[in-house]
Formats: structure tokens, sequence, C-alpha cells
């Protein structure tokens, strides 16, 4: 008689759930459509290899090569159920993941692939683009620089100049932040002209005009809004330093000053429900003209210049501390004792004084005078050095506020100049702040991107093909992200629904509008248990709760892709 006993024991959590979300986005068909493997390639597809690594890099927020394959062989079972694929071989080696990224890297396929991975996505969830965002990013590693390579020094946004970087692109579709166009270049390259061909690649994907771009002031190049204009689509972008130099603000708010302008207030609807006073602004026209594909073009150009109460405040609050600062910095430059260093002229103090208020931009608001003490001390004669009296020079520096001067900035800190070539019948000034206040939806795919949960930063790969294919792998788990966050969202105002149980500490807090991170937290815990007793297999898996079941309720996934797990006998061992 057979009395052994096995017992396997696998944490199952969100893996079924982001398994079942990749192939209803057409993953892995799609990948092995355009990234055909050589005759080497064995085992599962390339595309199945695919959607069981962003599986575990969604799950584990761990992007790293050498866990995956022990993962996979944790969760054999689960992963077996998902894919409907016998996975006991599964390889999922540093060498083969290596190989994935090598595909991956691919320009040409890639730029086959990834407008046909969004056109399925704006089709399954039945999208109707019309606005899109557009920004770009820095990632910084520890990095050999190559003097045509994808690594290259440059304006470090993670505040780390002193590592090399590349920069990516990305272009999202709104309300929901899709990307929809991802463009990765080496990191010395300037922003400005990565506008024109990430918008190319949106239009290999969508193959329409009339769409509302929206960027930063980096997208305000006459170029790209020349480019937008001649070729049917719209703009909406701040001006900034370089299209719009400190003392040109001014003629903006002459009229304001004067009270020429009946200023038009903006309010804005939160998400709580709560609507309050934003900004105040007023508009203007002018005629703009540009060069673009050998052609001249002129066209009415709308001016929305606004007073942000939020911005100002905050303007105002850093343009008062680098002031403090440097008037702190410029005391210290006049301390004398130990430690000190002793400036041998005014010459080399001014030139002290001077880096300081350029250090805090704030050298159009303070007056530097410059005074000296003499001192005299007499010195005792020792051997055959006579008595004398040795004279001593300390130089000094005043740092004297321009009232006149700060006050006028003050005033206009909290300005900004939109500029858009959109009709007002379909854009009017709230509605156009409105929909630049929610620039945050590409920043917030960028934090998804480099911090929880896809992790690109810290980066632990070296090879330039394989970090290249990192980030597109990662960019569809961010579409994966946001396409649960969007549908679950949809679903809850559809039926004017609300999640309780997704904070941990406060199961009573509700929200209409959860992140895909807390739905994917929310099946933690869960776990299959499998029990061999003589030669019969028993299962018991973690029964759903009523949240969790809201949930894959909400998203359109039968309770099937969990309870199906592994055999079941309704006899006990």
């Amino acid at each position: 008689m057979d009395t052994s006993l096995t017992v396997i024991t696998e944490r199952v959590d969100d893996i079924p759930l982001l398994l079942a979300q990749l192939q209803r986005m057409d993953v892995q068909p799609l990948l092995d459509d355009y990234f055909p493997t050589h005759g080497n390639w064995q085992g599962l597809s390339l595309g199945h290899v695919v959607i069981v690594w962003l599986s575990h890099i969604l799950s584990q927020a761990d992007h790293r090569l050498n866990p995956v394959q022990a993962w996979v062989e944790r969760h054999q079972e689960t992963l077996q159920q998902g894919l409907q694929q016998p996975v006991r071989a599964l390889d999922l080696s540093d060498d083969r993941l290596e190989s994935v990224l090598r595909y991956l890297s691919d320009d040409a396929q890639w730029a086959l692939f990834e407008p046909a991975l969004n056109q399925r996505q704006i089709q399954v969830y039945d999208l109707h683009p019309k606005r899109l965002r557009l920004d770009s990013t820095s990632v910084s590693g520890d990095w050999t620089v190559n003097e045509s390579g994808l690594f290259q020094y440059g304006h470090s946004k993670d505040h780390r100049p002193d590592l090399p970087q590349l920069k990516l692109m990305l272009a999202t579709l709104d309300p929901l932040g899709l990307p929809i166009a991802t463009e990765i270049v080496s990191g010395q390259r300037a922003d400005d002209p990565l506008y024109i061909p990430a918008i190319g690649q949106v239009r290999q994907t969508l193959s329409q005009s009339g769409l509302l771009y929206v960027g930063d002031s980096k997208m305000a190049s006459l170029a790209t809004r020349c480019f937008l204009q001649a070729t049917g689509d719209y703009y909406l972008c701040p001006l900034g330093g370089t299209q719009l130099k400190a003392e040109a603000m001014q003629a903006y708010l002459d009229p304001v000053e004067q009270g020429a302008v009946e200023l038009q207030e903006i309010h804005y609807d939160y998400a709580d429900g709560h609507t309050a006073l934003i900004a105040r602004g007023y508009e203007q026209t002018q005629t703009r003209t540009g060069e673009w594909d050998g052609h001249t073009w002129t066209w009415s150009e709308r001016q929305l210049v606004v007073y942000s109460l939020a911005y100002a405040q905050s303007a105002q609050q850093a343009f008062q501390a680098r002031l403090e600062h440097a008037q702190t910095a410029l005391a210290a430059l006049n301390q004398s004792g130990r430690g000190q260093k002793a400036f041998p002229d005014e010459v080399a103090l001014a030139q002290a004084a001077e880096a300081i208020l350029t250090r805090y931009r704030v050298k159009a608001y303070v007056q530097l005078t410059y005074s000296q003490q003499v001192e005299q001390h007499a010195v005792r004669r020792y051997r055959d050095r006579p008595a004398r009296m040795v004279e001593h020079r300390r130089f000094q520096v005043n740092g004297t506020l321009e009232t006149e001067a700060i006050n006028q900035q003050m005033q206009t800190l909290g300005w900004r100049v939109y500029v858009t070539n959109h009709p007002a019948a379909a854009l009017s000034l709230p509605q156009a702040v409105t929909v630049y206040r929610q620039e945050y939806l590409v920043e917030h795919s960028f934090s998804r991107l480099k911090g929880h949960p896809l992790s690109l930063s810290p980066m632990y790969l070296q090879r330039e093909d394989h970090i290249k294919g990192l980030i597109r792998l990662l960019s569809m788990g961010l579409r994966l992200l946001t396409l649960v966050e969007f549908q679950m969202r949809q679903a809850l105002a559809g039926h004017q629904e609300t999640l309780s149980g997704l904070y941990i500490g406060n199961p009573k807090r509700a929200t209409a509008r959860p992140t895909a991170e807390l739905l994917l937290a929310s099946f933690r815990d869960i776990t299959l248990v499998m029990v061999n007793a003589r030669g019969q297999t028993y299962a018991h898996l973690t029964e759903l709760t009523p949240l969790q079941q809201q949930i894959l309720k909400a998203l359109n996934f039968p309770v099937s892709i969990y309870t199906l797990l592994g055999p079941v006998s309704d006899e006990p061992p």
C-alpha cells in the first residue's frame, strides 16, 4: 500500500490576473508575429516567455534577470493553468532572457510591433483618441560612455550629472495615460528635436489628424508648433524662457495692471467631488509664421495668459528661499576666524559674492557694496627685528535687497503664457488650463517606469541592446497597469460604485479611482496547496474574498482564472 504523501504549496497572488490581462492584450501572438525567432530557439515561443517574464516583473516589482527561473519553478501549476501550456521545462535562464531583450531591441521590428500592439488596445477597449501628451525623462546608470553610443552625459532629470544617461520620450493617450509611442535616444540629445519624431510614431498607430498634443515648454519650439499646424493637428503648451524672455512677460501683464482686460476665473473639479478656484486669466490672438517642409505657414495662434494660484505660491516661496540663502551665504563671507577664508583684496571677495548671486539666481535683486577695515597693532622687537606697526586689512561685502525689483518679480510669479492653435469653440480658456493641469498623467507613467512596480531604476544591465530591450519590455508592463486601472475606474463610474478594503490599516476607506498597484496588491496571500496521497491529488485554493470577486467582475474576468487551478477532488486525503 502506497502511504507516501507529497505536499506542494504555491503562492498564486495576482499571477492569474496578470496572465489573463496580457492575453486580453494579445501580447503573446503579436510578439510571435512581429519577432520571428531563429532556428535554434526551443521550447515556448518568444511571446509566451515575455508574458511569463512580465508577470514576474509586475508581481515581484523586480526586473532583474537572475531571479526569474527560480520564480517560475515555484509557480509551475499557476503558470501552467494560466498559459494553458506545459511549463515544466520552461527555460527562463539569464541567457534566454538576454536573447529576448536582443529581439526587442530591433528598431525595425519594434516600429512595426508597437503600432499593432496599440491598435489592438484601442480596438479592445473601444478608445477614441482625441488628445495626447508628450514628455521625456532621463535614465542614469554606471555605464561606459562610447562616443557614438546610447550612454552620454547630459542634463540629468535624475539630478545625477556625474552619471551617463539615456533619454526616453513617451507619448501617452489621454485620459487614461496609455503609452502610444516610446523612443529611446542618447543622453546628450536636447529635448526639443524629439517631439516631431514622437508625433510621427503616434501617427503610425492612430492614422488620424485633428488631435491635440499637450506638452511642456520644450514642445513650444516654433518648429514643432509649425509642424503640427502644417500637418493638421493642434498643440497646447506653455512658453518657456527660450520663447518668452523675462522682460517680454511684462507686455502680457501691462493690460492686467492697467485694468484693460477682464480676468476670467478658472475652477477645477477634483476627483473627490469638490470644486475650487485655481487660476485667473485672459487670452489674445497673434499671427504666427513658421517654416516647414520648404513652405512658409501663417496661422492664428491663441495666447492664454494665466495666473495660477498654486504655481504663484510655490514660485514665490522658492524665490524668497533663494534670496534668504543668498543673504546667508554673503554674510558667511564676512566671518573671520579659524577655517574661514580670508580674501586678499576686494576683487577676490567680489568674485565670490557674484558667484553666490549667480548660483541662487538673484543677481538682479541684490545690490552689493564693499568696504574694508584697517587695523594696526604693534609687534614687539624680536632678535634683530625692530619693533613695528603691522597693518591688517579686512574686506567685507554687504548685500542690500532691491525692494522695487523684488516686488515687481513677485507680481510676475505665477503667470504663464500658454499657446495653442485649437479653436476656442472646442477648447475654451478654462478647458485649456484644465487639460494642461493634467500633465501629471505622463509624469505618473514615468514614476511607474522608474519606480514601483516596474523598477527601471536602478539599472543592472550594461549592454545597450539589453537596456533598450528592457525599456520596451517594461513599456508593455506600463500598458497593462494603465489599462487595468482605466477599466476598473470606468466600471466603477458606470455603476456609481466605490471599492473598499484596498488600503491596509483603513479597510473602510472607499475610492472610486483605485490604482492598478492597489488592485493587484489586493490579491496577495492567495495560496494553492496540492496534496498527493495514495496516488490521488487533492487541491485547495484560498477562497476569494468579496473584494477580489468584485475586482474580477469589474475587469470582466471570470473567477475561474483562479478556481480552475490544479486538479480537485471532492474527497479529502
